[in-house]
């Protein structure tokens, strides 16, 4: 009798458990990790892809920055991407702004993070299997990140109209990082997590470290299905390290593997990193060169400039950078002016794809602030993405 009580009792608590927690809405609830080897079948295409009859192509698109608990705001809320979605010029006329979104992350530190890293390079731990779904479940919440996106634009639509085209995402994949602790010595290559035979995958060995990013892209190709976005297009996957070192012997059968699907793979290399000049070779889609020039006033003008011509020699697309430094208040807006000022004059803002980084929020600050001369920069960064005669062809 006792132990029928105690039963009662404890399903009783799960219950009230469960509906607390579910009450609390969408976002947060967080998958459970999917039992070993529960992904979809390599085999398997979803009706986007078997329609689809070419890879993807976008002209600007913005990098979102997210699922990092050192992260503040830690979400993308409706409220907070809506910007993106749109740009309201001097005159109060409405338009299509960023046409692609890639949401990444390189770690998740700070309170309530796993404190580890899904890109070497930033001193704490390896990502597992874990952290990864973690991350992707982060993206694909209902009313944050691409939930927040779909309903930004449909609001839009019921504004102004139709796009040309749905809006394009760009999901990073976290890099198969060889050991739990690069900066050990000794580390286990044995760390990440399982497959559908329940051994443990071996980083030091390129085939696991290939399934393990082949089950992340499934995952989140899942994930995506799940959702049925009105508004949203799944054009690619972004490889987060950001220099070949470490993984040049894997991306070829990654992007064959995507490739298959019509996806493409993206990168996004930092001025002078190792292999930049060998993007093609790697099977890298799209490569976006970074001038690192905004973030260092000690970095000359001169790199800037530099940095367009290496582009063009390699043919490569480019990354125009800036944070909450280009406000009146931090001085450096004028190095915001002088990317959109080079890129005009090598013909990158002609000719060429660009990817933005705004520091996760740099836009926000400028498109909020009271300062005229933030105003004046806010309107002319935005007329820069907007007017691009590359839009227009596409």
């Amino acid at each position: 009798m006792k132990k029928d009580f105690c039963t009662a009792v404890s399903l009783l608590l799960i219950s009230l458990f469960c509906f607390s927690m579910c009450s609390k809405g969408d976002d947060l609830i967080i998958d459970p990790p999917p039992t070993e080897g529960e992904t979809e079948d390599e085999d398997s295409i979803y009706t986007w892809e078997s329609e689809r009859q070419a890879i993807l192509e976008s002209t600007d698109m913005v990098l979102i920055y997210g699922g990092g608990h050192h992260r503040d705001p830690y979400e993308w809320n409706q409220e907070r991407i809506s910007p993106y979605v749109t740009y309201v010029d001097e005159s109060g006329e409405e338009h299509w702004f960023f046409d692609s979104f890639l949401f990444l992350e390189i770690m998740d530190s700070g309170d309530s993070g796993s404190g580890t890293m899904f890109a070497t390079g930033y001193g704490l731990k390896s990502a597992t299997q874990r952290e990864w779904q973690r991350l992707a479940d982060y993206y694909f919440q209902s009313y944050t990140g691409l939930g927040a996106l779909n309903r930004s634009i449909e609001e839009a639509v019921q504004r102004i109209g139709e796009p040309d085209k749905k809006r394009q995402v760009v999901i990073c994949i976290p890099e198969p990082i060889a050991t739990a602790n690069p900066s050990e010595s000794g580390a286990t290559s044995k760390y990440w997590g399982s497959l559908k035979n329940g051994q443990m995958l071996d980083f030091s060995k390129d085939a696991d470290r290939i399934a393990a990013c082949k089950w992340y892209i499934d995952y989140v190709r899942e994930k995506f299905d799940e959702k049925q976005y009105k508004h949203l297009e799944l054009a690619g996957f972004y490889w987060i390290a950001e220099q070949a070192a470490h993984t040049a012997t894997i991306l070829n059968d990654i992007s064959e593997y995507l490739n298959g699907y019509k996806y493409s793979l993206n990168w996004i290399p930092y001025y002078g990193a190792q292999g930049y000049n060998y993007w093609k070779t790697y099977g890298f889609n799209y490569a976006y060169y970074q001038p690192n020039y905004f973030f260092n006033e000690s970095t000359p003008y001169s790199q800037l400039e530099t940095a367009c011509r290496q582009a063009e020699l390699y043919n490569m697309d480019m990354e125009l950078e800036f944070d909450a430094n280009a406000l009146a208040a931090n001085k450096r807006g004028y190095r915001l002016e002088n990317y959109m000022k080079v890129f005009k004059e090598f013909g990158i803002w002609e000719n060429k794809r660009l990817a933005y980084y705004e520091g996760g929020g740099g836009l926000l600050w400028l498109k909020n602030s009271i300062d005229p001369e933030d105003q004046k920069l806010y309107h002319e960064f935005c007329h820069f993405v907007i007017e691009r005669p590359l839009r227009k062809i596409k």
